[in-house]
């Protein structure tokens, strides 16, 4: 159907226009020709399964203490982790029983029979956390070892990230 084609518009144009036309299908036909050769060469990618890190780790202590908090509190179907904007430095946790258990969004860390639901908004903050308990002599609490924050103030109530 081409050729027939391109007979016709030959007899009927200039010879530059002629020329212009054959060259066009050419060049359709060769990048035809190179797109078809693509296609069936290529092979399909697959993806590497990569390990992921957990957004949160829990030491011993931490589990312990949270079990002992849990005992105390069985209507709760574990611990909820967040992050708020509060504090001299912008960012704060909060740590909250969870009632009402997974809501949409939330990240679940189960580790020892324990199980700690990170609110949505804090998922990037607490990528790579680990989360502790401490006694010390004048108060014990759970302590953040964040790998993200960036400063902290004076008093390590707030951070920034």
């Amino acid at each position: 159907m081409q050729t027939t084609l391109l007979t016709a518009l030959c007899k009927a144009l200039r010879p530059s226009a002629v020329e212009f036309f054959s060259r066009a299908i050419r060049f359709r036909n060769l990048s035809n020709a190179v797109s078809n050769s693509v296609r069936t060469t290529a092979e399909p990618r697959r993806r590497k399964l990569v390990g992921r890190q957990p957004p949160l780790v829990l030491t011993d202590a931490a589990v312990n203490r949270i079990k002992e908090l849990m005992a105390k509190n069985p209507q709760a179907a574990g611990l909820r982790v967040g992050v708020r904007t509060r504090g001299c430095n912008g960012l704060s946790y909060t740590l909250d029983f969870c009632i009402e258990g997974r809501q949409p969004g939330d990240e679940v860390v189960e580790q020892n029979g324990i199980r700690v639901f990170i609110d949505r908004r804090a998922q990037l903050t607490l990528l790579g956390t680990e989360m502790d308990y401490q006694i010390g002599l004048l108060a014990s609490e759970f302590v953040f070892n964040n790998p993200n924050v960036k400063g902290t103030c004076g008093c390590g109530e707030s951070f920034n990230v």
